[in-house]
């Protein structure tokens, strides 16, 4: 796969994710860890389904091969799952997007520590000119104090950033046992946290085919286009993609369903569109010459 290639599919990947927005506002009752439940629900089938097509019988033998990694990298994803729940549950949104744009940085701290992954001094440029953009889309709407949800939106981040590091271990040639684990763990998390709060996981029938809908389609398709991508694209430049997810989904909500959208929000994603366009122009331009 070339280097373009995979930027157009994280790209891609981020997108769906994005979209997620748009399902969020049609669920009216679900708790939010009922709908991490049920959109956990929907997601493993599809992956296991997309496993077996990919691989068929040997379908199974994939989860032996990313060993520790695969653990790992599921525990991340639920830290990126959950802290971002608990986040924006504790804390402002502004807060909790704000923070969470530390994922490229981390991501790129463990790539290099972990992977031995360089960094392009481009690509430390683009994260901090990013982070800027989102900096200008939020800055209305941060606030000092939660402490508790803050740091719980800077573990979503690193959970991210784990599970994207883990990705890129050993160049592992099927990373979806990796998300599946991920699956697997979220499912338990959402359940085990929703009784232990009193969140009732039997929610409307319209809510779990909404969430199981989100998890079959949108994570899922984004998770297997990111998995592709990961293949040729660093740890931390993966992470600095997936940030167009934060862009898009003011815009997808402000769009579709009419919510407002300020004029920071679109000098804000501008902003952090013209880093990551930059960013991967000048990496594919390195590919094509080395």
């Amino acid at each position: 796969m070339k280097y373009g290639t995979g930027v157009a599919l994280v790209i891609a990947a981020g997108v769906l994710w994005s979209s997620q927005g748009l399902i969020f506002r049609q669920i009216d009752t679900a708790g939010t860890w009922a709908t991490l439940f049920w959109r956990s629900v929907g997601m493993l089938p599809a992956l296991l389904l997309w496993q077996i097509t990919q691989h068929g019988r040997a379908a199974l033998g994939g989860f032996a091969a990313v060993g520790l990694a695969g653990v790992l990298g599921g525990l991340g994803l639920v830290g990126a799952f959950g802290g971002a729940i608990y986040a924006i549950q504790s804390t402002t949104i502004a807060n909790a997007v704000f923070l969470f744009t530390a994922s490229p940085f981390l991501a790129a701290i463990l790539g290099l520590l972990l992977l031995g992954e360089r960094v392009r001094p481009e690509t430390w440029a683009a994260m901090v000119v990013g982070v800027a953009g989102i900096f200008v889309m939020v800055r209305e709407g941060l606030e000092t104090g939660a402490l508790a949800g803050n740091i719980a939106a800077l573990l979503s981040a690193l959970g991210f950033a784990t599970f994207t590091v883990m990705l890129r271990w050993r160049k592992v040639a099927d990373t979806m046992p990796i998300v599946i684990l991920g699956g697997v763990f979220s499912l338990v998390t959402g359940a085990v946290v929703a009784v232990a709060v009193g969140q009732p996981l039997a929610v409307p029938v319209s809510d779990a085919l909404w969430a199981m809908a989100m998890g079959a389609g949108t994570l899922t398709g984004g998770m297997i286009l990111y998995g592709m991508g990961s293949k040729v694209i660093p740890a931390g430049e993966l992470a600095l993609l997936s940030n167009i997810e934060v862009v898009l989904s003011p815009i997808f909500v402000w769009a579709f369903l009419g919510e407002t959208a300020s004029t920071n929000t679109f000098v804000g994603g501008a902003v952090l569109l013209a880093a990551v366009t930059v960013n991967g122009i000048i990496g594919a331009r390195r590919a094509v010459l080395a």
